[in-house]
């Protein structure tokens, strides 16, 4: 009779226990399905605060007007933390990459309009006046995502970079500076993002206050953003179809001769490749419509 007794409570524990763990799953299912992939709030919210310029290769960012959306800034940038490791994991790639793009502008943006009085006194010009000697601003860890306590760094390098092959990530990340490449005035999302990040390149290759091809007679050189001098190696690997700086700018030429006067001496020029690469300087002011 014990034993039997003990077999039953084993059972009904057992059972419930069962029940428990489906339900979770199930609430766990569930969750990971409702996440927006379209990213709609956080979409809203770029296209009202984001300018975008006359010739539609540069953007600025209406940081004033954000600051009074801080609170549709928290709601999209909640969703973003809210998502779980687990749950991130059983995304496909591209989900996967467009999360963490959008995630890294996003609480970029985060990072100025929390510290926009500094702006607002004169006490900040550019996101690098947000760190200290000890500290940089992008190592400070403010957000929470995928279950962990993070900073933009961590993001960028440790995700990113690490878990992509896809060297165009870098006109598409905007650190909030003027040389930064141009924020889009839409989310990245997994259905577009190959198409949003080819239209990344060619517009950051197209604007020559970033890149530009200089003409020297018959002869010429490239002048590029120190992105390009920074992540350099991430353009050297092979990874869509780059083995070097002179394969992105070969095929992205027509953009690089967009509008010019010399186009074709500047296809010459690029198509012989081996010319001389250097980089200009960068512009760390905020990417603010004040300094459009």
């Amino acid at each position: 009779m014990f034993t039997s007794l003990s077999k039953i409570k084993s059972i009904v524990i057992n059972s419930v226990m069962a029940s428990v763990l489906f339900a979770v799953l199930v609430c766990a299912k569930s969750y990971a399905a409702d996440f927006d992939h379209g990213f709609d709030n956080y979409n809203q919210l770029l296209a009202h605060v984001v300018q975008v310029s006359d010739d539609k290769k540069q953007t600025r960012v209406k940081y004033q007007q954000l600051v009074l959306k801080k609170d549709a800034l928290e709601r999209a940038l909640s969703a973003f933390s809210s998502v779980t490791k687990s749950q991130y994991d059983g995304w496909n790639e591209q989900q996967q990459l467009s999360f963490l793009i959008n995630a890294y502008n996003g609480y970029t943006l985060k990072l100025i309009v929390d510290n926009w009085e500094q702006f607002k006194q004169g006490d900040a010009q550019s996101i690098r006046d947000l760190g200290s000697f000890f500290s940089s601003p992008w190592s400070k860890k403010f957000f929470n995502l995928l279950d962990k306590k993070h900073n933009l760094d961590d993001i960028e390098h440790e995700m990113i970079r690490q878990w992509f092959k896809e060297p165009r990530i870098h006109a598409a990340l905007v650190c909030a500076a003027v040389s930064c490449p141009p924020l889009r005035n839409e989310a990245f999302t997994a259905d577009n993002l190959n198409a949003q990040l080819d239209s990344q390149m060619h517009l950051f290759l197209a604007d020559n206050s970033r890149n530009e091809i200089i003409v020297k007679g018959q002869q010429g050189e490239a002048s590029l953003s120190s992105i390009f001098q920074w992540y350099c190696e991430d353009f050297e690997k092979g990874q869509q179809g780059f083995s070097s700086l002179y394969d992105v700018l070969n095929m992205y030429s027509d953009a690089l001769v967009d509008s010019d006067s010399n186009a074709q001496i500047q296809r010459d020029i690029i198509k012989k490749g081996n010319y001389p690469i250097t980089f200009k300087d960068y512009d760390w002011r905020l990417n603010d419509v004040a300094n459009f």
